[in-house]
């Protein structure tokens, strides 16, 4: 598929077909190339069900997504989601090695990439002082790894992917304060010229964004650049009071 803008367009979704609730309802919306764009709302609004409906992994009831001019639906779901660094609350850890997790899907690792991918990801010391560092197993029967420490290394897997666009849904949710603060520091450089789309509950990872979409059971209520909204004094000034401490 050739690069463009993410278009969501009159879309509705309900999970069990048309008599179940609806999670989704005429959702319109432009994520233009190149841009940032974050999706706040509080838990149950359809955040992660809207991510996964521009990953391609479920059909819109109604309506379609589209990128740039070309249906999702006519695109190889795999040949899509290529393009995609994807950062979910339900990220799978590989048994193997760390760096073969990281780079994932390649014979040879990019020693080079593989290096920025965990600075980015604040992770780098972590797995150096390990007895057996970057061959470390993790996974199933592997070294366990703390909530933290798996989405620095989901979030290093995505950045040494180098894709064109980005979706991190709740990327951060079990870091602490400073580490998310490196992280969303280093990641700033990394997302410049590519197209991000972030969901998060805390106001310092949306507050840049280019865009922000509050979303409410299921609808789109309020959009803009984080003062526009402020200055609304609605939904999304509602969110910044609770300082978007919202559960995922």
């Amino acid at each position: 598929p050739e690069s463009g803008d993410l278009i969501v367009e009159d879309v509705t979704f309900q999970y069990n077909g048309p008599h179940s609730p609806t999670v989704l309802r005429n959702i319109n919306l432009r994520i233009p190339k190149g841009q940032t764009t974050a999706i706040v709302g509080t838990s149950g609004s359809g955040k992660t069900t809207l991510v996964k409906l521009m990953l391609n992994f479920y059909l819109p009831a109604e309506g379609a997504v589209r990128l740039g001019d070309i249906n999702l639906s006519n695109i190889n779901s795999r040949l899509w989601r290529s393009k995609c660094g994807v950062v979910m609350q339900d990220g799978y850890i590989f048994y193997d090695s760390i760096a073969k997790n990281i780079a994932l899907g390649d014979e040879i690792i990019d020693k080079k990439k593989l290096l920025k991918a965990v600075k980015v990801a604040n992770i780098q010391s972590f797995i150096e002082s390990l007895p057996l560092g970057y061959n470390t197993k993790i996974g199933q029967e592997g070294l366990g790894l703390s909530q933290g420490q798996k989405q620095r290394l989901l979030i290093a897997r995505a950045v040494y992917k180098n894709p064109e666009y980005i979706f991190f849904d709740e990327a951060t949710s079990a870091l602490d304060a400073y580490n998310e603060m490196v992280i969303m520091e280093n990641l700033e450089e990394f997302f410049y010229g590519r197209t991000v789309i972030v969901v998060a509950h805390r106001l310092s990872t949306v507050m840049n964004a280019d865009n922000i979409i509050v979303l409410e059971g299921g609808e789109i209520v309020e959009q803009g650049t984080h003062e526009e909204l402020t200055y609304l004094r609605g939904a999304y000034y509602q969110l910044v009071r609770n300082q978007l401490e919202l559960g995922a």
